[in-house]
């Protein structure tokens, strides 16, 4: 397994990847929109686009795009990505980290392995504190977080999505 940036020499195996999410009531975090992308390259210009401060959409952070590849059959089984600092919709709502694994590879720890290797990612680009978030109910994601350090503080309301989001720290120092 690796945690590798996202290039066209995986083209086929991100768009497989993405095709896993493409029925009704399935979401994907942490992959940087990719479920609106039918083009590879395209989300590539989006994810090219969102490293750098300069070139970040307003109201947007920079962030780091991952995919977890195994390698024997090069199947994406997850995305991944560490936005470099939070704004105030990212404090309140999402964090620094989203993560998803493709449903057809859930309960096999990938998440909990793919969230210990970008922590150490975080802790390159110098974030001492990271904050997670999950679904209220995404018990999957809870044992991950909780598995990788998390700390639990408090549940939101998220009025726009109507859902309540668990929001959790890990220590990085």
């Amino acid at each position: 397994m690796k945690l590798i940036e996202p290039t066209m020499e995986y083209d086929r195996e991100i768009q497989a990847f993405r095709n896993e999410f493409l029925h009704p009531g399935m979401s994907m975090d942490g992959g940087g929109s990719l479920i609106r992308y039918e083009n590879t390259a395209d989300w590539l210009t989006r994810v090219e686009a969102f490293k750098r401060q300069e070139t970040v959409p307003e109201g947007r952070v920079p962030t780091m795009q991952f995919i977890y590849l195994r390698e024997e059959d090069r199947k994406i089984v997850g995305v991944i990505q560490i936005r470099h600092h939070l704004n105030e919709a990212h404090l309140k709502w999402f964090g620094h980290i989203g993560y998803s694994v493709a449903p057809s590879e859930r309960r096999k720890g990938y998440a909990t392995q793919m969230l210990g290797l970008v922590l150490s990612e975080c802790r390159r680009l110098g974030i001492p504190k990271v904050l997670i978030t999950c679904i209220r109910g995404n018990e999957g994601s809870k044992r991950t977080i909780l598995k990788n350090g998390g700390v639990y503080e408090s549940t939101v309301y998220q009025q726009e999505m109507e859902r309540y989001l668990e929001r959790y720290w890990i220590d990085l120092s």
